[in-house]
């Protein structure tokens, strides 16, 4: 499957050829393995620490964040890359009222980067913020309407977490309450 559509639908509705679609199918692992291929994560190496890891990646090489934050939370460094992160984020935020902010900021406590009262405050403005950036190209990808994305999540909010307020979702126990 290429963007949400079978590689045999590909050549059949758009005359594309097997070859034209190969550069795009993940590698075998059987022709990794033949190759001597190693996958080494800097997790294996330094602990993670994910803004020491920031600070380190800053240092040694070219990387670069956002110049804006991640939607959903404070950091301008976190998954970066992906199109479909904040989604998984916000989808936990419906189902179980933990959203991006709270995953930054509760790393951060236990490492000691930020108070939890100043992790309180971070989770209480960006937590369960609807990620707006990448919704259209998310919805377009896996072939659905911003509508049928809304109706079909709101089937998974939990209502022992959530209360109807004035038009608006409000989780029935936040962490600043």
């Amino acid at each position: 499957i290429l963007g949400g559509i079978p590689a045999n639908d590909l050549i059949k509705d758009f005359g594309f050829k097997l070859a034209d679609l190969e550069a795009y199918f993940p590698v075998s692992p059987y022709a990794v393995e033949k190759t001597g291929v190693e996958v080494h994560y800097l997790g294996y190496y330094v602990k993670w620490h994910p803004q020491e890891v920031y600070y380190y990646a800053v240092e040694n090489s070219e990387f670069m964040p956002n110049d804006h934050r991640t939607e959903g939370s404070y950091s301008k460094y976190s998954s970066i890359d992906d199109k479909l992160d904040w989604l998984h984020y916000h989808t936990t935020s419906i189902k179980f009222g933990i959203g991006r902010a709270t995953y930054d900021a509760a790393q951060e406590i236990r490492n000691g980067d930020i108070t939890r009262d100043e992790g309180i405050a971070l989770v209480k403005r960006f937590d369960g913020e609807f990620p707006k950036q990448y919704v259209e190209d998310c919805c377009q990808y896996m072939g659905i309407t911003l509508h049928q994305y809304h109706d079909a999540i709101e089937k998974f909010r939990s209502p022992h977490l959530w209360k109807r307020e004035s038009g608006h979702w409000k989780l029935k126990k936040p962490i600043w309450s």
